[in-house]
């Protein structure tokens, strides 16, 4: 339905939740005009991939990727979420969508998440120069009204990414400077590793953590125009 009246007034922006703290979250929707609430999502991803069921090995960090997603949402809205204040309004008084996400790195069949130690990330990253692998971004939008789940769906992006060949001494000053530890796959396509970078096939907002694309799409199926999001 399209309304070409435009003495009418503009529908309300409906809120969106971010079902994490990640800086490149929040600053890749602060880049498409969207200023989230933020509520850290506190799930044990390790049971979340003990449960994920066996399936196809090929599908399973796209599989894993999502399960995570939901899982994040999810809890922002348990019970305990529910009673959150989220500027100065509790979220089951809230209708709007909530956003959880979270991103694997696949390279050679594994699923390779946050490195959290130096030892650890200068490994993947001697494994990754001069080859190519897959970043998966998982998204799981949920309609929120009156205190209540009332519709979600969820989707995943992939982008290829390809490694320059990288000398030992740059992998070692590169993780000396604590920006690979904390992310997917050890590396940035918006920080100092975009210099290790050679190429990327997909939205570049997937390889950031989160497909605005994606999210657009989403937010339509559950009958939210995108521009209704902007806030900035």
């Amino acid at each position: 339905m399209h309304d070409t009246d435009s003495s009418r007034p503009a529908a309300a922006t409906v809120p969106l939740v971010l079902a994490s703290t990640s800086p490149a979250r929040l600053a890749t929707l602060r880049a498409a005009g969207i200023e989230p609430e933020r509520i850290a999502s506190h799930v044990d991803e390790d049971a979340v991939g003990r449960a994920l069921p066996a399936g196809d090995p090929a599908t399973r960090t796209a599989r894993l990727v999502q399960a995570l997603a939901r899982a994040k949402a999810r809890a922002v809205l348990a019970d305990d979420g529910a009673r959150r204040t989220v500027s100065g309004r509790r979220m089951r008084d809230i209708d709007g969508l909530v956003l959880g996400g979270d991103s694997l790195f696949e390279l050679d069949g594994a699923a390779l998440g946050k490195p959290h130690t130096p030892e650890v990330a200068r490994e993947r990253i001697r494994r990754m120069r001069g080859c190519t692998g897959a970043l998966h971004s998982g998204h799981w939008l949920i309609a929120w009204r009156g205190g209540r789940i009332v519709a979600e769906v969820g989707a995943v992006d992939r982008a290829e990414v390809a490694f320059g060949d990288i000398s030992d001494a740059e992998i070692d000053a590169y993780v000396a400077t604590g920006e690979p530890l904390e992310v997917a796959g050890s590396f940035t396509v918006d920080g100092l590793g975009q210099a290790f970078i050679t190429a990327v096939s997909g939205a570049p907002s997937c390889v950031i953590g989160l497909s605005v694309p994606v999210v657009r799409r989403l937010a339509g199926e559950l009958g939210v125009a995108w521009p209704r999001l902007w806030n900035r």
